[in-house]
């Protein structure tokens, strides 16, 4: 299909009924401008039977953020890419409209549940996304196709690919922060503790910015 504005990469591992949600809120924008592409990282459960009846494209990959979604990438007709995590929701009225113009950038977010801290969390996400200028994946990231394929797209990294990504856009260009926020599921920070999950995360980013490999990175974090 030439002209398709949108590629959607949908990253997903063991997602079920998360990843039905997720695509259930994508369909009018499927209908109308966007395609649906979801890269299975190997699966156990039965996520890649429920995204073919309601993706454009189901593939698989080695596991990985990075790896599945270069793979999407690869298979993506749009001139956005858009890398949705399946437990995000993008603003009511989305339309890739909103990309037009831009090289590249990502959202807010907003974290689900009414807490209190998840207010003063999402603020200060947002702020240090655009006094930085650079988002995680929870944000959103997307970009024209033609510059994902000028940068070589993510670095195969098992971690802070997102983060790595963004500090070699920024030498093309500043970001542009959406107004409308994504909202993000909270689960981590439920499962892991609010305090917890704050210093666990900008320990990453400090340990990655003072040249810790993202493979360490990787192992220290998944043993949590």
């Amino acid at each position: 299909m030439a002209g398709l504005p949108l590629s959607i990469v949908i990253p997903v591992l063991n997602e079920g009924a998360q990843l039905t949600s997720c695509l259930q809120c994508l369909q009018g924008l499927r209908q109308a401008e966007a395609e649906l592409i979801v890269v299975d990282g190997g699966s156990m459960d039965d996520s890649v039977e429920r995204a073919t009846a309601q993706a454009d494209l189901v593939i698989s990959s080695p596991r990985g953020r990075s790896l599945q979604m270069n793979a999407g990438a690869a298979k993506a007709r749009g001139d956005y890419l858009l890398f949705l995590h399946s437990d995000t929701r993008l603003p009511v009225g989305f339309s890739s409209h909103w990309l037009s113009d831009n090289v590249w950038g990502f959202f807010p977010v907003k974290l689900s549940g009414d807490r209190w801290a998840f207010r003063v969390i999402e603020r200060a996400m947002s702020c240090r996304a655009r006094i930085s200028g650079i988002g995680t994946g929870d944000q959103t990231l997307f970009l024209r196709r033609d510059i994902f394929d000028q940068i070589g797209g993510f670095a195969a990294i098992p971690l802070m690919e997102d983060v790595e990504i963004c500090c070699r856009l920024k030498t093309l260009c500043p970001p542009r922060v959406l107004s409308s926020p994504v909202e993000t599921s909270a689960r981590r920070w439920r499962q892991r503790g609010i305090v917890n999950t704050v210093l666990q995360m900008w320990w990453l980013r400090l340990a990655f910015f003072l040249g810790v490999s993202p493979a360490r990175l990787a192992r220290w974090y998944y043993s949590e």
